[in-house]
């Protein structure tokens, strides 16, 4: 049986701080820069991590919570890309072994990175890739399993984006955050309440899939369609049972951006800020922008810019 989530004590959420300190950057809050905008938007970068991603994070907070004894068979997990690079990245830096579990279509320049980085791929279909995130496991791979999204030292290492924010943008109204596993979110949230904040903090899905919406409509995890889309790691279908519990308690709502404000986005960032942006980070300023994260002053989360050279091309381009 799986464990019932808890929500981060303000004490764990500085203890993760405190492992991934000279692992995981300090990343800057930048105000975007156009004025005619529904409300005072400010980016805070997580794609200038040293992976391009926030999952650097999680995956250092809860590597480096082990013993060197439950490392001695390497780390795996199962991820379109991001969190693999996160656990590869803390794995090589500590010198364990990784493995990491790919859906069949995983972005190509996240298979180069983890390449780069010495970790062993298999690849699956998103039925058996889905299943090893349900099971916490898989049975022919060795070593500890870190898993992307349900468990406390993953959520802890999220959070401390949301301590970072507080430090430079005390008076937040509102936090959007791209919504995957729902780690990231719960983290951030349970780290402002934490803190005593009252901003609301919204989860911001792609229309290709967006099942955190749905599953808030139907008061219950429901299963939605996955359509093809540029956005690649958000939208596996549905919400994790485990996660649905901290959902309810810590997120205000989710938001839901369409493709074409995505890229929209993903070319207002380039043109205005200089950044390089994936899909799934764009989708919190696409929210924005459209007005659905309301007014005041709006800190969105840009989570990765791990995105394809010949993708961003064509984006950029208008294509």
């Amino acid at each position: 049986m799986i464990p019932a989530l808890a929500i981060p004590a303000p004490a764990a959420i500085q203890s993760a701080a405190q492992r991934i300190r000279g692992v995981a950057a300090r990343t800057p809050l930048l105000r975007l820069n156009v004025d005619d905008t529904p409300a005072e938007i400010w980016l805070k970068c997580e794609n200038l991590q040293p992976i391009g991603s926030f999952k650097v994070r999680p995956a250092a907070s809860a590597i480096l919570n082990l013993s060197r004894g439950q490392l001695d068979q390497g780390v795996y997990t199962a991820s379109a890309g991001n969190m693999a690079q996160g656990v590869a990245y803390t794995a090589r830096r500590l010198g364990i072994p990784c493995s990491v579990v790919l859906p069949q279509d995983a972005a190509a320049t996240k298979i180069a990175a983890l390449e780069r980085m010495g970790a062993k791929l298999h690849f699956v279909s998103h039925e058996e890739w889905w299943q090893v995130l349900v099971n916490r496991g898989h049975p022919e791979i060795a070593g500890r399993f870190i898993h992307p999204a349900a468990d406390p030292d993953v959520i802890a290492g999220d959070a401390t984006i949301g301590l970072e924010l507080l430090a430079d943008l005390p008076d937040v109204d509102t936090v959007v955050v791209p919504y995957g596993g729902g780690g990231l979110s719960c983290g951030i949230a349970a780290a402002l309440r934490g803190a005593g904040s009252k901003a609301r903090v919204l989860a911001a899905e792609s229309a290709h899939c967006a099942p955190l919406s749905a599953s808030l409509a139907a008061g219950r995890p429901v299963e939605v369609p996955v359509n093809p889309s540029f956005v690649t790691g958000l939208g596996v279908g549905r919400v994790l049972e485990e996660m649905w519990p901290l959902v309810n308690q810590l997120l205000d709502a989710a938001v839901v951006a369409e493709e074409k404000e995505t890229a929209a986005a993903i070319r207002l960032l380039f043109e205005r800020n200089r950044m390089v942006v994936e899909g799934a980070g764009a989708v919190s300023v696409a929210c924005a922008l459209a007005g659905k994260a309301g007014h005041g002053r709006i800190a969105c989360v840009i989570s990765g810019g791990n995105i394809d050279a010949d993708r961003f091309a064509r984006i950029i381009s208008g294509q």
